[in-house]
């Protein structure tokens, strides 16, 4: 349930101090390549439930969500929708290529009075995944916090080191953690427009 402890170590990075703008912060974990990462951003009038229920509507992210180049839901009775849902998504980053993975997406309810929807990879299924087709995930995991008017996104990825070359190996790992900060303020962004757009 590795899902479950992202979203604990996610949790304890909510502040406690009230949020008027853009809050983001990072930490390693675990020896790996990429720091995970915080974002919570105020945003006048969103709706808790408008936001989940976009955030599970992997069908449509394509043309609201940016960079995500392929997204559909796979039937699967492990994971039955509304509450879950099993997904390939294939995100294209710019200048770097394209990178997929299959993962499953679960509501997890009202954790401390926000609303929690988070994510993890399906790690043989992801591996079988073709590396012509884009670099791999080796890990990918996340979850949307929403409460009145507050919207957070964390995030903890990084590609199959085999699959990218040096160069791109250091634009997605170290480059990454740079820009991290700027790409969750941009999802979020991008979440709540889409979500007040439904």
């Amino acid at each position: 349930m590795e899902y479950l402890a992202f979203v604990e170590r996610a949790r304890k990075r909510i502040p406690t101090r009230p949020v008027s703008g853009f809050h983001f912060e990072s930490w390693p974990h675990g020896g790996r390549p990429t720091d995970e990462g915080f974002g919570l951003l105020a945003i006048p009038g969103v709706e808790p439930a408008k936001v989940i229920d976009a955030v599970m509507d992997v069908d449509h992210y394509v043309g609201n969500l940016d960079h995500v180049g392929v997204c559909r839901s796979i039937p699967d009775p492990r994971f039955a929708p509304p509450e879950a849902v099993r997904f390939y998504q294939k995100l294209d980053i710019p200048l770097l290529g394209a990178i997929h993975h299959d993962l499953v997406l679960r509501r997890l309810g009202t954790l401390d009075g926000w609303l929690v929807a988070a994510w993890d990879i399906n790690r043989a299924e992801t591996d079988a995944l073709s590396p012509k087709e884009g670099f791999r995930s080796d890990y990918s995991g996340g979850a949307w916090f929403a409460k009145p008017g507050l919207l957070g996104y964390a995030l903890a990825s990084a590609p199959k080191r085999d699959d990218v070359g040096f160069l791109k190996w250091k634009a997605l790992t170290t480059g990454a953690d740079a820009a991290a900060g700027r790409v969750v303020k941009a999802n979020l962004e991008a979440m709540a427009r889409w979500a007040a757009r439904r």
